[in-house]
Parts: C-alpha cells; sequence; structure tokens
C-alpha cells in the first residue's frame, strides 16, 4: 500500500453515530451515502506545473501538499515496477497506456475525483489484474463513492496479492454498511492478528465498535474501546487518539453518561477546536451540572 492511499480512506471508516452529519460521521457509509452529490459530467484532469506558471502567487495552482503534481505519463518507480512484474512478457506492449492511465488514475484519486479515477482505474484493472495497486485503488475510489459491494472485490484482492491487512478497516466498513457484523468481527480478528499499524488497529476497532452499537450492544461497544485504552489520557495526542475520544464521547452520551461524554469532547476541543464539530457538541450538553449544597441545618439552630 502506498502511504497516503490507505490513511485516506480509513479515515472514513471509523464511526459509530447512525443518522447524524457531522464529525467523523460525515465519513461513514450512510453519512457518505446521504451527502454526496454525484455527477455525468466528466471533466478531463489537467497537470499543471506549479513552477512553469508565471503570475502572482495566489494565481498558482497548488498540489496537494502530501505528494506534488505529476505529468500524466509519469510514474513512481515502485508501481512501474509492480505493473511491470505483474504484466510480464505483455509489459512492452502494455507500458506506454497503462502507464499513462495509471498516473492519471492516481491523480484524480489524489484530487478525490473518486468517480473519475474509478472510470480510469478500471482499464488499468483489466490490462493488469494482478497488480495490487490498481486493485487497492479502485477499491478505495468505489468506497469513497459508496459503492460498497464494487469496492470488497477489489480490496479482497489487494489483500490476497500482498498478504496485507491495511485495508481491513475499509472492508470491515463495507460490510458493516452491508448489514454484515458477523464478517466485521472476523475480519478484525484478522487484523488484531496481523500486527498492523497502530493507526490501523485503531480504526478498525472504531470499525468494530459501530458495528456493536449499530446491533444496540452500546455497552459493549464503550468496553471495547476502554479496555484498549482509547478513553486513556494522553499529553501530545494524535489524530487517532482524537477520533477515538470522540467516537467514545458519543457512545458515552448516547448511553446517558453526560459527564464523560463532555470530558471526552473537551479533550478534543483542547486539542483541536476546529475538529469535527466537537465545538457544537459541546453546546448542545451544556455546562456541566453543579451539585447542589445542602444547608447545614444543625448550625445556628436555637
Amino acid at each position: 500500500m502506498r502511504k497516503g492511499w490507505g490513511s485516506v480512506a480509513r479515515r472514513g471508516a471509523s464511526t459509530v453515530r447512525e443518522g447524524t452529519e457531522h464529525g467523523p460521521d460525515q465519513d461513514t457509509p450512510d453519512g457518505r451515502r446521504r451527502s454526496k452529490k454525484r455527477t455525468d459530467e466528466f471533466v478531463p484532469e489537467q497537470f499543471v506545473r506549479v513552477d512553469d506558471r508565471s503570475g502572482p502567487a495566489d494565481d498558482r495552482v497548488r498540489p496537494p501538499a502530501h505528494r506534488a503534481v505529476r505529468e500524466p505519463d509519469e510514474l513512481p518507480a515502485d508501481i512501474a515496477q509492480e505493473l511491470a512484474t505483474a504484466a510480464g512478457p505483455d509489459w512492452n506492449f502494455l507500458r506506454a497506456r497503462v502507464s499513462e492511465r495509471m498516473a492519471a488514475g492516481i491523480g484524480a484519486y489524489e484530487r478525490e475525483r473518486y468517480r473519475d479515477a474509478a472510470r480510469i482505474l478500471r482499464t488499468v484493472v483489466e490490462a493488469v489484474p494482478n497488480a495490487p495497486s490498481p486493485r487497492e485503488l479502485l477499491g478505495l475510489c468505489q468506497y469513497h463513492q459508496g459503492n460498497w459491494k464494487a469496492a470488497l472485490p477489489h480490496l479482497e484482492a489487494f489483500g490476497a496479492l500482498t498478504g496485507s491487512v491495511d485495508q481491513h478497516p475499509v472492508r470491515m466498513d463495507c460490510h458493516r454498511a452491508l448489514g454484515r457484523p458477523k464478517r466485521v468481527e472476523a475480519l478484525f480478528e484478522e487484523l488484531r492478528k496481523g500486527s498492523p499499524d497502530p493507526e490501523v488497529l485503531s480504526e478498525g476497532r472504531l470499525v468494530l465498535a459501530g458495528t456493536r452499537a449499530d446491533l444496540g450492544d452500546l455497552e459493549g461497544a464503550v468496553r471495547l474501546l476502554v479496555d484498549a485504552g482509547a478513553g486513556r489520557l494522553v499529553r501530545n495526542p494524535a489524530e487517532r487518539h482524537l477520533r477515538q475520544w470522540y467516537v467514545l464521547g458519543d457512545l458515552t452520551e448516547r448511553s446517558g453518561d453526560l459527564a464523560k461524554a463532555r470530558d471526552l469532547f473537551l479533550r478534543v476541543h483542547a486539542a483541536d477546536p476546529d475538529a469535527y464539530d466537537v465545538a457544537d457538541r459541546l453546546e448542545a450538553l451544556g455546562p456541566p451540572t453543579r451539585a447542589r449544597r445542602t444547608p447545614n441545618r444543625s448550625r445556628g439552630a436555637r
């Protein structure tokens, strides 16, 4: 898995609050299915080199922060080698067309133009079906569009070709959206045994907690996260800690523990006041309820 691809998708594979349109839940299957605006209009990719542009800096087309804009025929060496290995003797014939399409698909994906990217990447998968990267990226494109059934075969093929569990949280989220809680549980067991990166394991655990909450087991969902240390206070929290606190806060609020929910949302707000909709959640909870003092009737009694 190329760095940056999975993390983009995994940020959408970790929520528990059904029927809302805020916070991490904007990236849940239900949330994206409701909010995604699709269009049949196809706008070709435009590749512009920043250093070739003249004029004021504000007029320049800047590349995404995590990767520079490339010309459509420029492909990272590792992916080019992967495609060549998978294609075998046919690579000499396929090289020009497949390299160009793969680069264009990567560019469209990085601009979050998932429909265009999927259309481009299908041609790459058809030409080189045993290459892991096109499979992974096409699966993620389908996932971001809410095409859960269409995403699964490609993500499963990626896992089979590489032995990687990095996309297990995304697969879990697809099965959750399709109402398959047993598959979610089974995939989490595979993920846990695969010794993944902590961020990947955390995302998988959040999807599992969401699945259990979907089934009405709020207590079990909370216990799953608490037992894994999701509620632990961290001095310098990473993004995964904020997501864990937010989701755990949501679950505890739904289970009736408003004081704990407020504490968790306050942690998120202290680390990043603009994170999700945490400011609105805190406002909705209102200020902490102060304990009423009981007067001491014995004092001053005559």
